[in-house]
């Protein structure tokens, strides 16, 4: 998944910076989809528009759900063995960060990297 959105990236002209940084937040959230929600999947879109280009990472599973997304959010909190960087590590790469998510329904993150 790291090789694609980098390729996908690099097509729309991210820059190597910005292309690194697409590609950590969309590792970091595709391990929590199979860590945490018990696998998933992701879809990837690229954004164009008048003005600029972008690509779109969608993360959804049907695992157990955050119950507390704003806990979650929080920098070093963490339900595992990480050090809690994961979803607020990931909104501080992208330049548009959303999540939901519903305890017993899943999780669905979507991010978005414009040039």
């Amino acid at each position: 998944m790291r090789q694609v959105v980098r390729t996908r990236a690099a097509e729309i002209g991210l820059s190597l910076v910005d292309q690194t940084k697409i590609v950590t937040a969309a590792s970091e959230l595709a391990r929590n989809t199979l860590d945490y929600g018990k696998g998933g999947h992701v879809r990837l879109e690229l954004l164009r528009n008048e003005s600029r280009a972008g690509i779109k990472l969608v993360f959804e599973d049907k695992g157990p759900g955050i119950k507390d997304i704003d806990l979650a959010m929080t920098d070093g909190y963490t339900t595992g063995n990480g050090l809690g960087l994961g979803l607020s590590g990931s909104k501080r790469l992208v330049n548009e960060f959303d999540i939901w998510s519903k305890p017993g329904e899943g999780t669905r993150i979507t991010i978005v990297r414009w040039k």
